[in-house]
């Protein structure tokens, strides 16, 4: 397999409410539209994140977006009127979690503290 780029794709109930949720949570608007059901950020040259929808399976998505600091990020997002959940120390970084309107599960993270195990 060559793969060429890897997006996340998140199903949403109300197209227009979560690409404004998600503006707030990046920082930016959306860089494209190929449909009038889905909206693309390219998020880095080999991967980005999709929102379609499709209110009958809306909201079962899950995205784990490592970030350089998560209390920085708590810090913005609150401003912006969204809050994430405690911190969760795990085994290599922290983490906080918090939901979209539609339900689907967004863990933030901090680059690991060390490697982890081989495969």
């Amino acid at each position: 397999m060559n793969l060429q780029k890897i997006y996340t794709a998140l199903l949403t109930a109300d197209l227009p409410a979560a690409e404004v949720w998600y503006t707030k949570l990046l920082g930016r608007g959306p860089d494209y539209r190929p449909m009038d059901t889905l909206v693309q950020w390219e998020l880095f040259e080999q991967g980005g994140l999709a929102l379609s929808t499709d209110g009958e399976i809306a909201g079962k998505g899950v995205m784990f977006i490592v970030v350089e600091d998560v209390a920085t990020e708590r810090r913005r997002l609150q401003g912006l009127g969204i809050l994430l959940g405690d911190n969760i120390s795990g085994d290599y970084s922290t983490l906080a979690q918090v939901r979209d309107p539609d339900g689907n599960l967004l863990t933030l993270a901090t680059p690991p503290s060390r490697p982890y195990p081989p495969a």
